[in-house]
C-alpha cells in the first residue's frame, strides 16, 4: 500500500521520537485517484502536522507514489470530509429572537492572515474549533499573552469566521471595559432585565477581551461570572482574553477566576525567529513593499515580542523612503529599528552559551570540554538548541563555540526537541530559558 511505503521512507528520514509521536498515529482512511486522506487523532494534532510535517509527508509520498496524489488531512477516522460547508448554518431553524452584537472588526484580523508558529498553534487551533462549534475543547477558552502577540487577532478571526459561515449565530463581542460600561448604563437606566436577556438568553457565543481590566470591579465581575456560568452550563461558547493566566490576575474574585479557568487555558508566547520572518514578509506584502531577504532577517532578528512593532517599522520604512525620495537600504532599516526598539542587541552563540552556563551553574569551558557527564551534556545540548533558535549563526558557527562540528549541533537540536515533546518539565524549562534570552 502506498501509505505503508511512504511511512517506511519517513521512518528513515525522521528521528524515532518524531516518527513515533507524529507519523505513526496517522491513519490512511481513503485513497483516490488524485488524493490520499490521512486521519489525525484530533484537530490540534492535524494543525501541528499541517504546519510542521505536511511538506515532508507530501514529498515522500511523491517518491513512493507514481501518481503523485495530494495529501489531505482530516480529523478522526470517520471524518473524511470537512463538516462545515460555506454558507451552511450551524444552528437549528427554531432560533429564539435576538441578534449579534459585534464591535467593529479589523478587516485583516482573519485566520488566513494569522501567522501560525510553535508559540501560538494551540491558541489558533482552539479558536478555529470554537468558530465551527467543535466541542473537542469544551465550551470555554481562555487566551493570555503580552500585548501585541495576537489575542485580538484570534478573537476577531473567530467573529469573522462565524459571521461569514453562520450569520444567524448570535455573537456578542466586547471588551471587558465595554461590558462594564454597558452594565453601568443599564443599572442607571433601570433596564437590567434587557441586559440579562441579551447575555443569558440571546447569546450563542460570547467573546470578551482584556478581562484583566476588571480589577477591583466586583459588581461587574459578579455579573460576568453569572453570565459565564449560565452560558457554559447551556453548552454555549465563551472566549476570554487577558494579559495573564487566571491565577495571576490581581483584584479578581476567586469564584470568577475559577470560572474563567474551567476550560482550556492557553498562552501565546512571543514568536520564534522563523515565525517573525513570516510575519515580516506578510506585513511587507500588505503594504506593497519589497525588501531583500537580508533586510527581512534583520527586522525579524531585532524586533521581538510585540508584533505591532513590526508593522510600525514597516510603515516607517515605507514613509521615510517615500518622503525622502531614497531607496531602502540597510542604513535606513537600522535607523527605523533603533527608533522602534532602541539600539539593537545582537545575540550571539557565545552570549547564549554563557547565559545557559550561568543557569545550570557550569562554565563555558566545561561545556566546551569533551566530557560526557549528564550534568554537562544536557546544558550543552540546550545551549546549542537555543543558539539555533535565537541567532542567525550557522550550525558550523554554533559548533565552533562549543568545540564541536555541525553534526553534533544538529543532533543536540533533535535531542532537545524530542525531550521537550515528551517531557513537560523539559519543555517548560526550555521555554523559560528562551523567554529570558529574549530579554537579554
Amino acid at each position: 500500500m502506498v501509505w505503508d511505503k511512504t511511512k517506511e521512507i519517513l521512518q528513515e528520514e525522521l528521528s524515532d521520537n518524531i516518527f513515533n509521536l507524529w507519523i505513526e498515529p496517522l491513519a490512511c482512511v481513503q485513497v483516490q485517484e488524485d488524493r490520499i486522506r490521512l486521519a489525525c487523532p484530533d484537530r490540534f494534532f492535524s494543525a501541528y502536522i499541517a504546519q510542521n510535517y505536511l511538506a515532508i509527508i507530501q514529498e515522500k509520498l511523491n517518491e513512493a507514489d507514481p501518481l503523485h496524489r495530494k495529501v489531505v488531512l482530516c480529523e478522526g477516522k470517520n471524518q473524511l470530509l470537512p463538516t462545515l460547508i460555506k454558507g451552511e448554518q450551524l444552528r437549528l431553524p427554531h432560533l429564539p429572537s435576538g441578534g449579534s452584537c459585534v464591535r467593529s472588526l479589523h478587516p485583516r484580523y482573519t485566520f488566513e492572515e494569522f501567522m501560525v508558529g510553535e508559540s501560538n498553534i494551540l491558541a489558533q487551533s482552539a479558536c478555529r474549533s470554537m468558530s465551527v462549534s467543535d466541542d473537542s475543547i469544551g465550551p470555554c477558552l481562555y487566551i493570555n499573552s503580552s500585548t501585541g502577540l495576537g489575542k485580538s487577532h484570534l478573537t476577531q478571526a473567530v467573529a469573522h469566521q462565524i459571521q461569514a459561515e453562520s450569520p444567524m449565530t448570535r455573537l456578542h463581542y466586547v471588551t471587558a471595559q465595554q461590558f462594564s460600561s454597558e452594565m453601568v448604563r443599564d443599572i442607571k437606566a433601570n433596564t437590567m432585565d434587557g441586559f440579562k436577556r441579551k447575555y443569558h438568553e440571546n447569546c450563542d457565543i460570547l467573546l470578551v477581551e482584556d478581562v484583566h481590566s476588571l480589577t477591583g470591579k466586583k459588581k461587574t465581575q459578579e455579573e460576568l461570572n453569572e453570565i459565564l456560568d449560565s452560558l457554559i452550563k447551556s453548552g454555549k461558547r465563551v472566549i476570554l482574553t487577558a494579559n495573564r493566566i487566571p491565577r495571576d490576575l490581581e483584584g479578581i474574585d476567586g469564584e470568577f477566576r475559577s470560572r474563567m479557568a474551567s476550560g482550556l487555558v492557553t498562552t501565546i508566547q512571543a514568536p520564534d525567529p522563523t515565525t517573525r520572518q513570516r510575519i515580516v514578509r506578510n506585513k511587507l506584502h500588505c503594504y506593497h513593499l519589497q525588501l531583500p531577504e537580508e533586510f527581512v532577517a534583520y527586522l525579524a532578528q531585532h524586533i521581538k515580542g510585540d508584533v505591532r512593532q513590526i508593522e510600525s517599522a514597516i510603515i516607517a520604512i515605507r514613509a521615510k523612503a517615500n518622503l525622502m525620495a531614497r531607496a531602502v537600504d540597510m542604513e535606513l532599516v537600522q535607523e527605523v529599528v533603533r527608533s522602534v526598539v532602541g539600539e539593537p542587541k545582537i545575540l550571539t552563540a557565545e552570549t547564549i552559551s554563557e547565559f545557559v552556563g550561568r543557569q545550570f551553574r557550569v562554565s563555558i569551558q566545561e561545556m566546551q570540554s569533551r566530557s560526557r557527564k549528564k550534568t554537562l551534556t544536557f546544558p550543552r545540548q540546550v545551549a546549542m538548541y537555543l543558539c539555533r533558535k535565537h541567532t542567525q549563526e550557522s550550525l558550523a558557527d554554533i559548533g565552533r563555540t562549543f568545540n564541536r562540528d555541525h553534526s553534533t549541533v544538529l543532533h543536540s537540536i533533535k535531542v532537545v526537541t524530542g525531550l521537550a515533546i515528551r517531557n513537560i518539565s523539559v519543555d517548560e524549562q526550555v521555554r523559560l530559558l528562551s523567554s529570558k534570552i529574549q530579554k537579554l
